[in-house]
């Protein structure tokens, strides 16, 4: 399914289909959503594979980091299931506290293209200043946003300040930002699951896919 790379693993898709509630198809695999007419999903990063690469995740972050209290800033919403997976796997394997705050920031609107234009609707209500802090994010995408969260950050005074990221698209980054720590390099498709969305729609699933509209089912 991939490779281990200097900065991720990188992944292949494999495709299977989303059909509407009253669909069916023999030996493939089914999911209803009321919203979904047609829409077609390719698996790209499978349940299992998150859950493996988050915990090898974590053990690189406690022994990069070393000793010492850790603060974890999660990027609202699309992280929200892999900073609570990660934040538990890390507090399995790091010796000392490990603190979580929160920041909502938006490029996407209800689009699949990022707008450029970076919004931070919730911002931090406690000081860093001191604090060794992990920037927690879905997905780096252009980079947009991580830059202009890493500017707002810098300037609380952290004591250090890093880059988690669940997923990274290589090809759409165009911002010079360093990433510290990354999960899966993927190809520079839309994808959705696992807190990533597509109009707030399919956050919760388990998964990683790539989305595809009006693609004729076979």
């Amino acid at each position: 399914m991939g490779d281990l790379r200097p900065f991720g693993i990188v992944c292949r898709p494999l495709r299977f289909y989303v059909l509407s509630p009253t669909s069916s198809s023999l030996g493939q695999r089914v999911l209803s959503f009321k919203q979904t007419k047609g829409v077609v999903l390719e698996m790209l990063i499978p349940e299992d594979r998150l859950r493996s690469r988050i915990e090898a995740l974590a053990r690189e972050v406690s022994e990069g980091e070393g000793l010492g209290a850790l603060t974890l800033v999660g990027v609202l919403k699309g992280s929200i299931h892999f900073l609570s997976a990660f934040a538990l796997a890390l507090q399995r394997v790091h010796p000392d506290e490990v603190s979580l705050e929160f920041m909502w920031a938006s490029s996407y609107g209800e689009g699949k293209v990022s707008s450029g234009e970076v919004r931070i609707v919730q911002d931090l209500r406690d000081s860093l200043g001191g604090r060794r802090v992990l920037i927690v994010e879905d997905i780096v995408d252009s980079g947009g946003t991580l830059r202009a969260l890493r500017a707002r950050l810098e300037s609380l005074s952290p004591r250090s300040l890093k880059v988690v990221s669940m997923l990274v698209k290589p090809d759409a980054v165009r911002e010079d930002v360093p990433i510290e720590y990354r999960g899966f390099d993927i190809p520079n498709d839309f994808v959705v699951g696992y807190g990533l969305d597509y109009g707030e729609r399919f956050r919760n699933l388990p998964y990683i896919a790539t989305l595809h509209e009006s693609v004729p089912l076979p």
